[in-house]
């Protein structure tokens, strides 16, 4: 399955695929996407920046540009939402789904939902509308996708906000949060501590803190390690700059200082990470 909706005049994509056909997998190669993928028949065995990854049945994952996907085109069950920015730029539209920081950029690994019985139920009559408005073609075919796409990121983000420590934390102090994990996707490279992110909040780091344990398991600082050792493995895995020229691009001043950051939250060296990862390639 392959449908696809372009406009060239804003140069604006949407596609829903089951990725099992050429076409299809070479949006995969392509930058730039989002990628909802929905595992609605089956556990789905996926690569995602280099790594293994399964997405269990009735589980939804959201993927960024940044994240490099690979999916076997012989896997049956899967469904995506395939769209670009010009088609709905998560950043210039948050203010309409606020998931901007929780379902994308929220995590340095994409963010996964589970749906139960009701929530299969209800995703798959907002799926059905979007397929009947792919074949209706008219002057507001691309408005009306949009639509769907945004009910569906909306239900999403009330799901990730039903599975946090404290679901009824304030929409406000969720807000901090959010705002918080996009100030890390921006600046990641260069302030690696909770402070520099909490005065730029104006908040205390000690109240950030204190907000990240009603939040998640994780600590604010293992958020901000997190996403600089996912740049890092992206960098190892997917160019051929060296480990010292990661060290500076990460806003390290020494390599050897970067390189033992890296051991202890990855278990090796960025050496050794690239070798391994590289005889894995050469074997299959």
């Amino acid at each position: 399955m392959y449908l696809n909706y372009t406009s060239n005049i804003e140069k604006d994509m949407f596609n829903v695929t089951d990725f099992n056909c050429s076409t299809s997998q070479q949006l995969l190669k392509q930058k730039g996407f989002y990628k909802i993928i929905w595992a609605r028949e089956e556990n789905l065995n996926l690569i995602i920046d280099g790594y293994d990854f399964r997405l269990d049945k009735s589980h939804l994952l959201f993927c960024t540009p940044l994240n490099v996907v690979q999916i076997d085109k012989e896997q049956k069950g899967a469904i995506a939402l395939v769209f670009n920015r010009e088609f709905y730029c998560i950043r210039d539209h948050d203010h309409e789904v606020s998931c901007n920081g929780v379902l994308f950029f929220g995590s340095s690994l994409p963010r996964v939902i589970f749906l139960n019985e009701k929530g299969e139920s209800s995703y798959m009559m907002m799926f059905q509308i979007l397929l009947e408005e792919f074949e209706t073609k008219d002057t507001i075919q691309g408005e009306m996708l949009r639509v769907m796409l945004k009910r569906i990121l909306i239900k999403s983000t009330r799901l990730v906000k039903l599975d946090i420590i404290q679901p009824e934390l304030p929409t406000v102090k969720i807000d901090i949060i959010r705002r918080f994990n996009v100030l890390v996707e921006e600046h990641f490279k260069e302030k690696h501590q909770v402070s520099d992110y909490a005065a730029m909040l104006n908040k205390s780091p000690k109240t950030l803190s204190n907000l990240f344990k009603m939040y998640s398991d994780k600590t604010a600082l293992a958020f901000i390690n997190d996403r600089i050792i996912t740049e890092a493995r992206r960098l190892l895995l997917f160019s051929d700059k060296t480990s010292e020229q990661i060290t500076y691009i990460l806003g390290y001043n020494e390599p050897g200082h970067f390189s033992k950051f890296f051991k202890k939250q990855v278990g090796v060296s960025p050496t050794e990470f690239r070798k391994r990862h590289r005889l894995k390639q050469a074997k299959n």
